[in-house]
């Protein structure tokens, strides 16, 4: 996780996971929508994970 998508994720949070598959783009996206606190906890949980 870099430093760049960490401050992606903050920023911007779906545009930062693009790169993890089309399913966590849009489920970062609603949670973005529905709030960004909660769009942004996604994105940094998904960069987290190793796989």
């Amino acid at each position: 996780m870099s430093f760049f998508r960490v401050l992606l994720a903050i920023i911007f949070p779906p545009l930062s996971v693009i790169g993890k598959g089309c399913g966590s783009f849009f489920i970062v996206l609603l949670l973005t929508f529905c709030g960004w606190v909660p769009g942004v906890i996604a994105a940094l949980i998904i960069l987290n994970n190793p796989t």
